[in-house]
């Protein structure tokens, strides 16, 4: 098991870290073609990667910590330090389209939406949006293997940005076509793609905050996942008499399963002993990555009334 965990972290820092090196190599590429042309929908693209680039040392980082194992300090293991990335990416991506929003409507406002050399612009743009499918496809693959929350939203980031990177690309052709036609307002496309793309960021941005804070305040299992722990305890009701509070929770990669497992109190300690580990291997079989926890109760046969018979 140690050995699948350390495997498992050394696929997802490495993954984490291709994200990294393209993000980087992305944002430089946009800034720079964003401050020669004036475009503030490439520049704002140069920021949406820049966030994309915080997002994937945010992941590199939560889950090189989220795969170490429990210690003194965080006795239930690091999961919860790919969640707490989820958050920061969320905030980050919601700061970053507002600086969008008011450079686009500032620029409306003062008239000041011409640019130079638009299909410079849409060469970037096709560039980036083939080398985000790529890494997302990867980022995407790898994260639902690990289970990894920082991974997944990482891909998500990428794959947002993939569509945004699309809509500039359009605004870039058009500018190009609207002059050629002689479109007086055709510039307008500039800054008004821009905006788009902070609307999406924030779509994104809220997401991905959402689901990292249901991870930070416990919430359940899926319900398939429920539903696949329930009917395995079913099919072993003959070694048990009943179970009871049964709870789950998930924290980043990990999933948490504890219960109430009555057994017969003239059941000897080392037979109750492997029932439960039985029951918690099967657990772990059914559910990669779970903790499990069995609270054994005995249970004696309720006493018979004056004049009732053994059964």
């Amino acid at each position: 098991m140690e050995a699948q965990a350390r495997a498992q972290t050394a696929l997802k820092v490495g993954t984490a870290r291709l994200s990294i090196i393209s993000n980087s190599a992305l944002v430089l590429m946009k800034l720079a073609a964003g401050l020669y042309m004036g475009s503030v929908s490439v520049i704002s693209e140069a920021l949406h990667s820049l966030v994309d680039l915080l997002a994937a040392v945010a992941a590199f980082l939560s889950v090189r910590v989220s795969g170490r194992p429990a210690d003194i300090r965080h006795p239930f293991g690091h999961g919860k330090f790919e969640s707490m990335a989820g958050m920061f990416e969320g905030a980050l991506i919601v700061l970053a389209a507002a600086g969008i929003l008011y450079a686009s409507i500032r620029r409306i406002m003062a008239g000041e939406w011409a640019l130079r050399e638009p299909l410079l612009g849409a060469a970037v743009m096709v560039f980036s949006a083939v080398a985000n499918v790529i890494v997302s496809r990867r980022l995407f693959k790898v994260g639902e293997e690990t289970d990894s929350i920082a991974l997944q939203a990482d891909a998500w980031h990428l794959r947002t940005d993939v569509y945004t990177t699309l809509g500039v690309l359009v605004a870039m052709v058009g500018i190009r076509v609207g002059r050629w036609v002689g479109l007086p307002l055709i510039e307008l496309l500039d800054p008004l793609a821009a905006i788009a793309v902070a609307l999406i960021i924030i779509n994104a941005g809220w997401g991905i905050s959402r689901k990292s804070f249901e991870h930070l305040a416990d919430e359940v299992l899926p319900a398939q996942e429920q539903e696949a722990v329930k009917r395995l305890l079913q099919e072993h009701y003959a070694q048990f008499v009943e179970y009871h509070e049964l709870r789950t929770r998930k924290a980043g990669p990990e999933r948490h399963i504890d219960l109430h497992l009555s057994l017969p109190a003239s059941m000897p300690v080392s037979e109750a002993h492997e029932v439960c580990d039985h029951l918690e291997a099967d657990i772990r079989n059914l559910v990669p990555g779970a903790q499990v926890l069995i609270h054994v109760e005995p249970v004696r046969p309720a006493p018979r009334r004056p004049g009732e018979s053994a059964r």
